[in-house]
């Protein structure tokens, strides 16, 4: 096994990308994960630690990793720790003002999205979201590739009846 120091010291001749290329490619496809997993209010801050964390890992990150799924795999336990931590938080007992709306955001779809069962959303939320491969994602929510097809599978057909489409 070879010691940190010894893999930095073999990795200083490798080229690096500079981590804020890093920001800039996959910042907007980790920021949709984080909207379809925990909603518009809360993906802003999920966005921001997964960045934080994957800032802080960076170095140590191997030259051949998949960049993308280690993002993805931070964003997912980003997300659970602030679904957590939500869930914790004090109801507010003041009316707030509506926030200004996100471009792009369906509050229709996002009531479709909540409504799935958990696993389901995370699931349709890596897949179409991120792209990567049922095997992944089996590893990031426990199972297998099968259970993680089944989920994304059977979260469609519920979009299909609880989130129709109007036609033009």
């Amino acid at each position: 096994m070879i010691s940190r120091f010894a893999r930095r010291r073999r990795l200083h001749n490798v080229s690096v990308r500079p981590f804020e290329s890093i920001v800039t490619e996959y910042g907007p496809m980790v920021l949709r994960v984080c909207r379809a997993v925990l909603g518009p209010i809360d993906a802003e801050d999920a966005w921001s630690e997964t960045f934080l964390s994957a800032m802080r890992g960076y170095p140590d990150l191997d030259p051949d990793a998949n960049v993308q799924a280690w993002l993805v795999t931070i964003a997912h336990r980003r997300a659970i720790d602030i679904g957590r931590s939500r869930t914790r938080a004090p109801a507010p007992v003041a009316d707030i003002p509506e926030a200004g709306r996100v471009d792009g955001f369906d509050p229709d779809l996002w009531a479709a999205l909540a409504a799935l069962p958990d696993k389901q959303r995370r699931t349709l939320a890596y897949r179409y979201l991120a792209g990567p491969p049922y095997g992944e994602i089996a590893e990031l929510l426990g199972g297998s590739a099968e259970a993680a097809r089944r989920a994304a599978a059977d979260g469609i057909k519920t979009l299909r009846t609880t989130y129709p489409r109007e036609s033009s």
